[in-house]
């Protein structure tokens, strides 16, 4: 058995985005159309055109109906997809796979999430009958515990981690302060980040992504044919997606230091894609910030730094705009907050726009391969998907 990938065979030829934030005046159907018709107009194509699409919300709507009804689409395959916070990347990666094996031409992704409207500060859902050993924390609670793992086992002094989590804040509302589509666009300074009010000590309500609506799409085509439709195509060199065993709350190895489901799909989209050494070969990444702990967990669990040297890579500024390695450069979780749905998507949508030389403000030089990372869940029982993507083929 064998994951072969699909690399350089399928590419990104328009793409779309609302602007993420508090939408009390639209619902999920205003936003679907919104994004639908930016990638429509960005890869020149009518709305007929399109062969097939995957669209995928959490809790926004049920069945392909959701896209369909506001869309008007007439009579074609609409397909609702749902994997906690990886969503709108899983719309992707099964258009994608559905384009690659010739069953259509053109296929849309869409993402979509309200989340505004359901009246809660957070991911508020109904959890299934289970055997008990699931555990009942918040999701700050839950991921807060990487923190003092992390500090415990490579000798960080709380107060010197807390410097490093503030700064990767700090890092992402700088970037999303440049982002005219991000919720949040404003630099926080880094005292005012670090003495903000505790959520799960050590986190700070600064530490947490915040909450909005928004939707972002894609359309892809078989690689041959992405000129018919767009000079600068964005290509898809790997594409990979996990679910674990859910074993890390039960089991005495695990410390928190780490997302074993990252690593697997890292190790599957760098093998499929031909990466060797990320920290040299990845111009840019889109991370799932969630809280400031998971981004710098992720530092390590995507091969960016070695284990242990994370916090010092980000003491460094080596993952600032201007860094060796940007991350977050749209301004991340933490600046677009995470409607469930499109936040995968959202990521995408930077690498089309850093890899097309559109990103204004927060242009990155010359990108050639970029990243994007989901995950959903919590720390040692989640799911993980990583997507690496470049400007040219080969």
């Amino acid at each position: 058995m064998a994951s072969r990938g699909i690399k350089d065979r399928v590419a990104i030829i328009g793409m779309g985005c609302t602007k993420f934030g508090e939408h009390w005046d639209k619902g999920a159907e205003d936003l679907l159309c919104e994004a639908a018709y930016e990638a429509y107009a960005s890869a020149g194509l009518q709305p007929e055109e399109v062969d097939a699409y995957w669209l995928g919300t959490m809790g926004s709507g049920i069945s392909g109906l959701t896209l369909s009804e506001p869309l008007k689409i007439q009579y074609k395959p609409v397909t609702r997809v749902e994997n906690m916070c990886a969503t709108g990347s899983e719309a992707l990666r099964q258009a994608a796979y559905a384009v690659a094996s010739g069953a259509f031409d053109i296929a849309m992704a869409i993402g979509v999430e309200k989340l505004k409207d359901s009246g809660y500060s957070g991911l508020v859902g109904n959890v299934p009958p289970n055997d008990g050993t699931e555990g009942n924390m918040t999701a700050p609670a839950s991921f807060s515990l990487l923190a003092p793992a992390y500090f415990k086992k490579y000798g960080l002094d709380p107060e010197k981690g807390k410097d490093v989590l503030s700064r990767i804040a700090w890092k992402n509302h700088r970037n999303g302060a440049r982002n005219p589509k991000a919720q949040f666009q404003k630099e926080v300074p880094i005292e005012q980040i670090k003495n903000s009010p505790k959520i799960a000590d050590p986190l700070g309500i600064m530490d947490c992504s915040g909450v909005s609506d928004g939707s972002a799409a894609a359309i892809v085509v078989r690689a041959e044919d992405a000129h018919k439709y767009n000079k600068h195509p964005i290509y898809l060199k790997a594409l990979s997606f996990c679910a674990g065993p859910a074993e890390g709350p039960l089991a005495t190895d695990y410390d928190f230091t780490t997302f074993r489901e990252v690593c697997a799909t890292a190790k599957d989209a760098y093998a499929q894609a031909g990466i060797t050494n990320p920290r040299e070969q990845i111009s840019m990444a889109e991370v799932h910030d969630c809280f400031t702990p998971t981004e710098l967990v992720l530092y390590e669990d995507l091969g960016f730094s070695k284990r242990g040297t994370a916090w010092q890579d980000v003491l460094d500024g080596f993952f600032d705009l201007e860094g060796k390695l940007p991350v977050n450069p749209d301004g991340g979780l933490k600046s677009f907050g995470h409607p469930i749905g499109a936040s995968g998507l959202r990521m995408m949508y930077e690498m089309w726009l850093q890899m097309r030389g559109e990103a204004g403000q927060r242009q990155i030089k010359n990108p050639k391969v970029g990243l994007t990372h989901n995950l959903g869940g919590a720390p040692g029982r989640c799911v993980s998907f990583v997507s690496v993507v470049g400007s040219q083929l080969g």
